[in-house]
């Protein structure tokens, strides 16, 4: 196997760590994004998003607040834990030299 090749492929390490980032921040901002609903709108965030007892505009700001609130924060993250991931992962194979 070429050293382009796997240059290009995460290691797993890092997905692993990706992916535990990502659950932990879309727990956090999932909390975040509820806590300042409720107190923008002054209404608990809907249970879902799907139910007839809120309207369709109620509903559809929500998806959007959420959905959009969400990714931008997995993204952020993800992003960082990268930079900081790579800065390391270049300390340590200098090191070994």
């Amino acid at each position: 196997m070429s050293d382009d090749k796997s240059a290009d492929k995460p290691d797993l390490q890092w997905r692993i760590l990706g992916g535990l980032i990502g659950l932990a921040v879309g727990f956090a901002s999932r909390k975040v994004l509820g806590f300042a609903w409720e107190k923008t709108t002054g209404k608990k965030p809907p249970a879902s998003a799907d139910s007839p007892d809120i309207s369709l505009g109620e509903a559809v700001a929500y998806a959007v607040v959420m959905g959009l609130g969400m990714e931008v924060a997995r993204i952020v993250a993800t992003r960082t834990a990268a930079k900081k991931w790579r800065s390391w992962k270049n300390a340590a194979a200098k090191d070994a030299l």
